[in-house]
């Protein structure tokens, strides 16, 4: 080998060389995607200012959220007086699709994620813009016995500016047992299989698990009725639900105004269209409207009212 050769690129070097070409990219091509939907949400956040409607539903838009939770949460702040731009947002997974993100990206709020499997934080920490921004995040497996405990080691002062809640499961007991933290937006996924009129959760179990529970996917959470029975406990106000029957939000009820009317759970419910349904090997089923709700019937549940379990 002459000493020429040696200065050449091994087939190694070329490889490593490709793949970091490819990683690169990769990372451009995220941020570069972001850029595009930030842009497309501060157009349709400055068309919404334009609105003078009092229904939530009105302001849905869709950036990084699931649904139309990102309009909805612009209206929310730029209506309510917050004094922490922070937000809490567990059940999250990897970030890339939550109801916190455009408020992150866009606004500037501080936030602290916290979801069940490492892997999703790892790909959270990962992301193209993640040293953009004041986000961090931990990898847990939320119980009503080490809320608090999770929700402290956030750093972030109780007056929270928004908490979202989405873990698909004991979510009622979780914000049942949260003393400190007094958010001024609260955003919380309601199960719409459950119906308008039964204030009813899921019996609490510190594992559980959706899909083990009731092989269809359908057995989880709390119905709208129960969350708000909560919640005016706690002293939030309802003021809407996505137009998808997934998620309800609520305001301290200190910083209501005439912008943001109250509404009782029977008022705002709005029923989902989604079929998420399973057959007892995995597959999906794809069943859909009260076909749903046949699934799990006689399954146990809560009725927070009278704290007495019924079947569903």
């Amino acid at each position: 080998m002459s000493p020429d050769d040696k200065l050449l690129p091994s087939p190694w070097d070329r490889i490593v060389a490709r793949l970091r070409s490819s990683l690169k990219t990769g990372l451009t091509l995220e941020y570069k995607l972001d850029e595009l939907k930030l842009n497309q949400g501060l157009i349709l956040t400055a068309l919404n200012a334009t609105k003078t409607s009092r229904q939530l539903q009105d302001y849905e838009f869709r950036v990084f959220s699931q649904w139309g939770e990102d309009g909805i949460i612009q209206k929310l702040v730029a209506t309510v007086d917050v004094a922490h731009r922070t937000f809490i947002e567990f059940g999250a997974e990897d970030f890339k699709e939550s109801n916190c993100r455009f408020l992150m990206s866009k606004d500037n709020w501080s936030g602290f994620v916290m979801d069940g499997s490492p892997r999703n934080v790892r790909r959270l920490n990962s992301a193209a813009t993640v040293w953009r921004h004041d986000i961090r995040a931990r990898a847990a497996f939320i119980t009503r016995e080490n809320i608090n405990e999770l929700l402290a080691s956030s750093g972030f002062d109780a007056d929270l500016g928004l908490l979202s809640i989405d873990i698909d499961g004991v979510d009622y007991h979780v914000l049942e047992r949260i003393e400190h933290y007094r958010p001024r937006i609260l955003v919380l996924e309601y199960n719409p299989i459950f119906g308008a009129e039964r204030a009813i959760t899921v019996p609490y179990e510190a594992d559980f698990y959706r899909t083990a529970k009731h092989h269809s996917n359908m057995y989880f959470g709390a119905s709208l009725a129960a969350l708000t029975h909560l919640a005016q406990r706690k002293g939030y106000a309802l003021v809407g639900t996505t137009s998808s029957g997934v998620n309800a939000f609520y305001v301290r009820r200190d910083l209501l105004t005439d912008r943001l009317p109250e509404l009782d759970a029977r008022t705002a419910f709005t029923n989902s269209k989604l079929r998420e349904s399973k057959g007892p090997d995995g597959r999906p089923t794809l069943v859909g409207g009260a076909a749903r709700l046949a699934l799990i019937r006689g399954m146990p549940v809560v009725n927070v009212l009278t704290g007495a379990v019924e079947p569903l």
